[in-house]
């Protein structure tokens, strides 16, 4: 059973704009704006493409899912020119920003064909593409493609992982870079 806290278990009316009704569209700039309050960290998604060069986008939809089989999960616009290459490619790197990394989200954020012009990037044993002086790495086996709306659901076997010493995070939050003192 539902245990409710707050203004609704006092009986109190919620603030409006962050309710939305069975009857009522969902706008997206609220939509945006709410689920802005939840920071993300940023990756790098990449894999060598049929041609061999370093194919990736930005991601701040990635989360573990599972232990046992040890699984990620990430979500992907359905309107990147980069996925379907990585797709393709079936292994891929999940390269966890640091914050000093903002211009290398910026190049994979954006459109164009060569992306890691000025990236520094490693291919890595599983032939995952990884990017240098990420806070951590993840190699990952593609497992599964859902379509979720305008986005896929993509789960993926993780083959290695590994993790730098020190450093914080790049952030998402309200639309904009965030850092933070994890170090």
């Amino acid at each position: 059973m539902e245990r409710l806290t707050g203004p609704a278990a006092a009986g109190e009316a919620a603030d409006p704009v962050a309710v939305v009704g069975p009857a009522a569209p969902v706008d997206p700039a609220v939509f945006r704006e709410v689920l802005g309050a939840f920071a993300s960290g940023i990756t790098v998604v990449a894999a060598v493409a049929d041609d061999g060069s370093p194919a990736g986008l930005a991601c701040q939809s990635f989360a573990s899912l599972s232990l046992d089989p040890p699984l990620v999960l990430l979500c992907v616009g359905k309107g990147s020119s980069s996925w379907p290459k990585v797709r393709a490619a079936g292994r891929f790197g999940v390269s966890i920003l640091a914050e000093e990394q903002r211009s290398v989200c910026e190049a994979l954020g954006r459109r164009g064909e060569d992306k890691f012009a000025d990236v520094d990037w490693e291919l890595s044993p599983h032939g995952a593409v990884r990017v240098s002086g990420a806070l951590a790495t993840v190699d990952c086996a593609l497992e599964e493609v859902h379509e979720a709306g305008d986005h896929y659901l993509v789960t993926a076997r993780v083959l290695e992982l590994s993790a730098r010493d020190g450093g914080s995070p790049l952030l998402y939050y309200r639309s904009d870079y965030a850092t933070g003192a994890f170090g």
